[in-house]
C-alpha cells in the first residue's frame, strides 16, 4: 500500500513537472510559431493537422505553397518534439531542482536581453528622432539613407533588428544587470524634459515617448525579477505563518490554475491572427501618430510577449522549485540558497 502511495505521488509530481516544461517550452515555439507564420506565410501546426478553421490563418486563394507547407511541417515536428522532449524529462530523468534552475536562468536571461534593447534601441531611437526633427539628418546620413530613417518599416529592419540581435548577445555576457538602472534612467529622462522645457523652452514628442518606451519596460520586465525575489504583493495574513510544505501546496495550485494561465492567455489573445492586438502593431511597424515622435511603438506592443514569456519560465521555476520542496521534505528553517547550492 505504502509502494502503490509513493508511485501515484511520483506520477503526480512528474505530472505537474511535464505540465510546466511543456507549457515553458510551448509559450517559446508559440511565438517564434507565430512570426513565421505572419512573415514567412507557413501554414502553421493546425492547417498541418487539418484544424486550420481553429487558426487565425486564411488560407490563400491558390492554397498554401510548397513552400509553406514544408514550413509547417518542420513548426508540427518542432511542437511533436518539445512535446516528447518535456515528458522525457519530467518522467525518465525527474531532476525537478535542475529543470527549475534553467528555467529560472532562461527567464533572468531573457530580462537581460530585453533590458538591453530597450535602452540600446530607446537611446539610438531618441537620436534619430531628435536629427529628424531639426532637419540633420539627410544632412548626416545623405538624401536616400537620410529618407529611410524617416519610415518606420526600415528603421525597424535596418537599425531596431540589428541593435535587438546586438542586445541578445550582451546578454549572454554580462549577467549584472539590475532593472534599478532602468528606474534611474526614467528619473533622469524625466529630470531632463523638465529643464528642457521649462529653463530652455525646448520640448518634442519624441521626449515624452523616450520616458514612456522606458516605464512600460520597466514595469513588465520586472514582474518576473519580482516574482523570483518573492516580492509581488500578497495577502501574508495566513501565508506567513503557514509551513513551508503547505507554501509549496498552494504556489502549485496558485500557478497552475492562475498564473501560467494568464500569461498564456495574453499571448493567445495577442498574437492569434493577423489583426490581432499584439501582432498588428508589430506587422505594421505602428508607431505613434503624435508629430516627430519615436518609431517604437510597435515594440511596446511587443513587452506582453516579453512579459508572458518571462513570467512563464519565472512560474515554471517557481512551480518546480516547490515541487522539489515537497520531494525533498524541506524543513522551514532551510533557507532557498541552501536548497539550491
Amino acid at each position: 500500500m505504502a509502494s502503490m502511495t509513493s508511485m501515484s505521488k511520483n506520477n503526480i509530481t512528474a505530472l505537474i513537472q511535464f505540465l510546466g516544461l511543456g507549457s515553458a517550452f510551448l509559450a517559446f515555439l508559440f511565438v517564434v510559431n507565430n512570426f513565421i507564420i505572419f512573415n514567412y506565410g507557413a501554414t502553421g501546426v493546425l492547417h498541418t493537422l487539418y484544424f486550420g478553421e481553429l487558426s487565425g490563418v486564411k488560407i490563400p486563394k491558390g492554397g498554401f505553397s510548397d513552400y509553406a507547407v514544408t514550413l509547417g511541417f518542420f513548426q508540427t515536428t518542432a511542437i511533436l518534439a518539445v512535446i516528447s522532449y518535456s515528458a522525457y524529462r519530467a518522467f525518465a530523468i525527474r531532476n525537478v531542482r535542475k529543470d527549475a534552475l534553467t528555467m529560472d536562468w532562461i527567464s533572468a536571461y531573457v530580462v537581460r536581453a530585453a533590458f538591453w534593447a530597450v535602452l540600446i534601441v530607446g537611446l539610438t531611437d531618441a537620436v534619430l528622432s531628435f536629427l529628424r526633427v531639426e532637419g540633420f539628418h539627410k544632412v548626416l546620413f545623405g538624401e536616400t539613407a537620410g529618407a529611410a530613417i524617416a519610415l518606420p518599416s526600415a528603421r525597424g529592419l535596418y537599425i531596431h533588428v540589428p541593435l535587438m540581435i546586438i542586445s541578445a548577445f550582451i546578454a549572454l555576457r554580462d549577467r549584472s544587470v539590475s532593472l534599478v538602472w532602468l528606474a534611474l534612467l526614467v528619473v533622469v529622462s524625466e529630470f531632463l524634459i523638465v529643464i528642457a522645457r521649462f529653463i530652455y523652452g525646448y520640448e518634442q514628442t519624441f521626449m515624452g515617448d523616450l520616458v514612456r518606451f522606458w516605464y512600460a519596460a520597466l514595469f513588465l520586465f520586472a514582474s518576473a525579477y519580482t516574482l523570483k525575489e518573492d516580492g509581488h504583493v500578497r495577502v501574508d495574513v495566513f501565508y506567513a505563518g503557514l509551513k513551508r510544505k503547505t507554501k509549496s501546496t498552494l504556489n502549485i495550485i496558485g500557478i497552475v490554475f492562475f498564473g501560467l494561465p494568464l500569461c498564456w492567455l495574453i499571448l493567445a489573445r495577442g498574437m492569434w491572427g493577423k489583426s490581432s492586438l499584439i501582432n498588428s502593431p508589430m506587422l505594421n511597424f505602428e508607431t505613434s501618430m503624435s508629430g516627430f515622435g519615436m518609431y517604437v511603438k510597435y515594440l511596446m506592443a511587443a513587452f506582453l510577449i516579453i512579459f508572458a514569456l518571462s513570467m512563464i519560465f519565472q512560474f515554471t521555476a517557481y512551480l518546480l522549485n516547490s515541487m522539489a520542496d515537497i520531494e525533498e521534505k524541506i524543513t522551514d528553517d532551510v533557507s532557498d540558497e541552501e536548497v539550491n547550492v
